[in-house]
This record gives C-alpha cells, sequence and structure tokens, in this order.
C-alpha cells in the first residue's frame, strides 16, 4: 500500500511540475534593454490580445518552439518582436504579418544561450503589448550543428512544406502549414567538432512567405533563430495554388521557392 502512495504521489508531483506556469520574471536585463526596443513606450499587458508559449524548462536549448497566438475577434498583430533578454544578440526575430495571418497563431524555434526571459512585444492599432515566458535552457548559441559543414552548405536553401489539414481546402478557410528551409544558420559562437575552430556567422536575415501576390510574413532574424529554421502558422487560404518562399542570408545567397499547398506532406 505505501509503495501505491508514492507512486501516486510521484505521479501527482510530475503533473504539478509540467502544468507549472513561467511567467516573465523582473531579473535580468530587461531594464537596460528596454530604452533600446521601446524607448519611452511603456507596453501594455497582453491580456485578451496575444498569449506566449515556451517550455519552462527547453528539451533543447537550440531549438525552443516559441508560440504567438490570439484569441478570435482579437485586435489585429501587424509587427511583433520576439526578444531573448540574455542572448548575446537579443533581438530574435523582426517579424511582420499580412491580412491572411489574422487572428495571429505562428510558432518559431529560438536558441536561448542561458535561463532568460523570452518576451513579445507586439503592435497593434491599439498600441504596443508586450507577454512573454521565462525558459531555463542553457548553452543553446553555440551548441554544435546537427550536421557536418559540408553537408550543411550543400542542402543549404532546399525547402518543404507540411499542411495540417486535408487537400483540396476551399478558399476563405483557414488552414495551417508548416514551412521548414535547410540553413546551418551558424551563430559564430560554435565550433566545428574536427577543427575546433570556431565557425564563421552565416544565417538567415530576411524570409518572405507570400501566398500567391499576398504577404502572409515576413521574419528578419538573427542568430537566436534555431539552425534549419521552421515556421508553424495559421493563415486563412485565398485561393493561391501555392506559397512563394524568399529567403535572404549573411553570405549574398538567396533561395526562392514555390512550395505547392497540395502536395505538401
Amino acid at each position: 500500500m505505501k509503495h501505491v502512495v508514492a507512486a501516486a504521489l510521484m505521479c501527482l508531483l510530475a503533473q504539478a511540475g509540467l502544468a507549472q506556469d513561467n511567467p516573465l520574471t523582473d531579473e535580468g536585463s530587461w531594464p537596460d534593454l528596454k530604452v533600446d526596443f521601446l524607448g519611452d513606450t511603456e507596453p501594455m499587458d497582453a491580456a485578451g490580445v496575444f498569449t506566449v508559449e515556451a517550455p519552462y524548462r527547453a528539451h533543447d536549448a537550440a531549438t525552443v518552439p516559441i508560440v504567438i497566438a490570439q484569441p478570435d475577434g482579437a485586435a489585429p498583430i501587424r509587427k511583433a518582436m520576439v526578444i531573448i533578454d540574455e542572448n548575446p544578440a537579443p533581438m530574435a526575430a523582426d517579424l511582420t504579418f499580412g491580412e491572411a495571418m489574422q487572428p495571429l497563431s505562428f510558432e518559431l524555434r529560438v536558441r536561448v544561450n542561458q535561463y532568460s526571459n523570452v518576451r513579445v512585444i507586439a503592435q497593434t492599432d491599439a498600441g504596443t503589448y508586450m507577454a512573454g515566458r521565462f525558459v531555463k535552457a542553457s548553452g543553446g548559441c553555440s551548441a554544435p550543428a546537427s550536421r557536418d559543414p559540408q553537408m550543411a552548405l550543400a542542402s543549404m536553401g532546399q525547402m518543404r512544406l507540411k499542411a495540417f489539414d486535408a487537400p483540396g481546402a476551399m478558399s476563405n478557410q483557414r488552414r495551417e502549414a508548416q514551412i521548414m528551409i535547410r540553413h546551418p544558420n551558424y551563430s559564430g559562437l560554435q565550433r566545428d567538432q574536427v577543427t575546433q575552430l570556431f565557425i564563421g556567422a552565416h544565417f538567415i536575415d530576411r524570409l518572405e512567405v507570400f501566398q500567391g501576390d499576398d504577404l502572409l510574413f515576413r521574419v528578419e532574424g538573427g542568430i537566436s533563430i534555431s539552425e534549419n529554421p521552421v515556421f508553424r502558422f495559421h493563415y486563412t487560404d485565398n485561393g493561391a495554388a501555392g506559397f512563394r518562399v524568399i529567403a535572404h542570408d549573411t553570405e549574398g545567397n538567396t533561395f526562392e521557392e514555390t512550395l505547392a499547398k497540395d502536395a505538401a506532406s
């Protein structure tokens, strides 16, 4: 009987740990960063406008999922910044969203270098709002790349679309998709595992996704975006056959591909 009770208590404790909330904390570099990103603007609490979801303790510091989501009827978010306070380059992404992305449901994956607040500052017609999460992670910006540099560069720019709904959905319906682009997104803080020399920074600094001629979203990123960037999102289908994806990196490369919506897998 004692063993049963102990097991039950352990289960309850585990569930409590999984359910643990991780709001923004008052600690860290934000007081100094705030002036750089907001000037004199005092952001409003984002309750009712959008939420930010991120793990309390990251499974992989080099690939931490960040989800920005809005309830139906919330004021449209046109612009947003994802800021990781304690990263070497705190600005992870400067985001722009088109009309078909509203209400927003958008996920990206980032590197977190040490325990840090991860915050989203969003612009709507009503003003500036902020929300975020405190994430326990370490070493994300210097974590070794998953592939040999030569292999990573050879496949650089390859793109893939995954759809999360049935093919043949009608225009004006809400749909969900995920776009992945192969790119090592070297941060400049990683070492070659053979030579032990630092690998120079080389990352996608701008990515645009169009639905036909209409902009869905634009990401202006830095070293905090994960290797092989992945973006998962909801959108309103405008009837276009596919997504046109254009990516630019810091070495002057441009990658462009049109991904057919109903050929996605």
